[in-house]
């Protein structure tokens, strides 16, 4: 019997201990998931989100705001405040957006494109669409949903911003099968020693957080990458080839119409592993190149 009782022990604690390593590997896989898109920009806006706070605690709130300029060291003073451009009232059809000037600090790369118009339109579809070396991506999105994330866009594309850049990162996980773009220095030969940090001279808050929790990102997704922090959105994007599960926290900007078979051959050709272990993945081996970029 003694020998019995032993058995049982012994194998109720090697499922246990095999419980707890797959419980280790799950959270480790989610670790990395959040962390790749998370790490997708330097520009920390920590200035931006205390900003927004401040703003929705005030009880005048016709007074005209500041936006302070954003630091990426956190032990950093707050710099100036830039004064966020005059906008008229929003009227039916539009609404008015908060940019947060970014500067270049702490070891972020920023391209200077000023800022996009404060008033923007809200009602109605926009396409937005990558003329890449591989053909044509495009995305439908709802202005209603993303207004200041669309009209971001349009603002790039005006500016020739993501003009011959690359898609420099991308992953290939269970789950988890994404490329990610929208880094401006990301180009020439030498965009594989990128380290992701790039972005515009400025940040917006997210919108159009998906509610769906058990797919929120599904196929052919194009949501923006964030720091992590609120408020800290800025040009780059990661479009889903497969169905992936994230936090709910990154804008989900449109669903791709065209050229999402571009999209999976790319992650199934693979990546080289520059970004392991943390965050994870690497640069696509087949690379990607958006010649141009157009919103009508």
């Amino acid at each position: 019997m003694s020998s019995i009782k032993d058995r049982q022990r012994a194998a109720a604690r090697a499922r246990l201990e095999k419980e707890m390593a797959e419980r280790a590997t799950a959270a480790r896989k989610r670790r990395q998931r959040q962390a790749i898109i998370g790490s997708a920009l330097a520009v920390v806006v920590i200035a931006g989100a205390a900003w927004f706070i401040v703003q929705a605690t005030k009880k005048d709130s016709t007074d005209t705001a500041a936006a302070p300029s954003a630091s990426t060291d956190p032990n950093a003073e707050p710099s100036a405040a830039a004064p966020q451009p005059s906008a008229p009232p929003a009227g039916p059809g539009t609404v008015n957006c908060l940019w947060t000037p970014s500067a270049e600090t702490g070891g972020n790369k920023v391209k200077d494109v000023g800022l996009p118009p404060v008033n923007v339109p809200n009602t109605g579809k926009a396409t937005v669409s990558f003329d890449t070396n591989l053909g044509v991506i495009s995305a439908q999105v709802d202005l209603s949903k993303a207004p200041c994330t669309g009209a971001s866009f349009k603002h790039l594309a005006a500016k020739n911003f993501f003009e011959n850049s690359k898609c420099h990162r991308m992953v290939n996980q269970d789950g988890f099968k994404v490329l990610q773009c929208g880094d401006p220095f990301a180009v020439g030969a030498g965009y594989r020693d990128t380290d992701g940090t790039g972005g515009p001279s400025y940040t917006m808050v997210e919108e159009n957080l998906p509610t769906d929790t058990k797919k929120p990102y599904p196929a052919g997704s194009i949501a923006m990458a964030n720091t992590g922090a609120p408020g800290s959105t800025g040009s780059q994007f990661f479009i889903c080839s497969e169905d992936t599960v994230l936090p709910p926290n990154y804008t989900l900007l449109g669903v791709i119409d065209k050229g999402l078979d571009i999209v999976r051959n790319v992650v199934k050709a693979g990546d080289d592993k520059a970004f392991e272990p943390s965050p994870g993945g690497g640069h696509p081996k087949t690379e990607v190149v958006i010649k141009k970029m157009t919103v009508a």
